[in-house]
């Protein structure tokens, strides 16, 4: 899969996302945990879903995940060459997010449920940095 990064929509980091895009550019996936009952959670919000306390810390996730459920999209798209999923991930720290899965035929033969996967970080513009995932080559 081929992807034109000049024709991805960017994202705008926000005071309460700006953690998480920085960590993308430095290579780590980072998550939020609630300070009062040890939720983590994803998307980044400046309160803790669970229980609504607004002390939270940054956590750095490990970027193991395994692929949860996806859709292969046939559709043209102008950031996509050919067939690409749209995949829903489960992160080893229990939250889930979608993303892209690269590396691997776009195909139910090859987009096994379950399959272990890590994150794999792409500048798309500068400063601006996505996070993807893709199989763990040896089963790690």
């Amino acid at each position: 899969m081929k992807i034109d990064f000049e024709q991805v929509t960017v994202p705008v980091p926000t005071p309460e996302t700006e953690h998480f895009w920085s960590g993308c550019v430095a290579g780590e996936l980072r998550l939020q945990q609630c300070d009062d009952c040890s939720d983590v959670y994803f998307p980044p919000r400046p309160f803790c879903p669970e229980c609504g306390h607004r002390e939270v810390s940054i956590l750095r996730g490990t970027g193991k995940a395994r692929l949860l459920s996806y859709v292969i999209n046939h559709r043209p798209h102008p950031a996509f060459d050919g067939p690409y999923a749209i995949a829903v991930v489960e992160l080893e720290e229990g939250v889930t997010m979608m993303a892209n899965i690269l590396n691997v035929p776009q195909t139910p033969e090859a987009l096994i449920l379950d399959m272990p996967l890590k994150v794999a970080f792409r500048s798309i513009r500068r400063g601006i940095v996505l996070p993807y995932f893709e199989p763990v080559g040896d089963g790690s």
